[in-house]
């Protein structure tokens, strides 16, 4: 959609209900959506559809920062910042995404590691790739 481009956003879903609720879900290039991002993607949006021909209604709404990531372009943007992590198997964790790909996800993380030969404990940072299908769940972190 050329109007999505042309706001500098990118569409990270689209749903529609059996009662023909439509809810499209962007998040822009840089920074965050804008109301007038929303405002304007509705504009151009109905402009593809005859209301008189089609009875629907239309949501434009951003990604909320809770929700995790659903596509690349969402990970490629979080690159170089901080993420909740959920793998499956159920660890979870806080992590500097350092990169991207279709197969996985490369994470800098603590780590606490039994010291050989002694009872202590140390937390080591790692650097890991992890496997997109051991990946269950990526959001933003918010710090408060």
């Amino acid at each position: 959609m050329p109007a999505v481009v042309a706001r500098k956003c990118f569409i990270v879903d689209v749903t529609v209900s059996s009662d023909n609720d439509v809810v499209l879900t962007i998040e822009s290039e840089e920074g965050s959506v804008l109301m007038d991002d929303c405002v304007e993607l509705s504009r151009s949006f109905e402009e593809l559809f005859n209301r008189e021909e089609e009875d629907y209604s239309l949501t434009v709404t951003s990604a909320g920062l809770d929700q995790p990531f659903k596509v690349m372009r969402q990970y490629e943007k979080a690159i170089g910042s901080r993420v909740e992590v959920s793998l499956k198997g159920g660890q979870r964790f806080q992590a500097l995404l350092k990169g991207v790909d279709e197969a996985g996800i490369t994470l800098e993380h603590k780590v606490v590691r039994k010291i050989e030969g002694s009872k202590k404990k140390e937390t080591v940072m790692l650097t890991e790739t992890f496997p997109m299908d051991q990946v269950n769940a990526v959001r933003p972190y918010i710090e408060f």
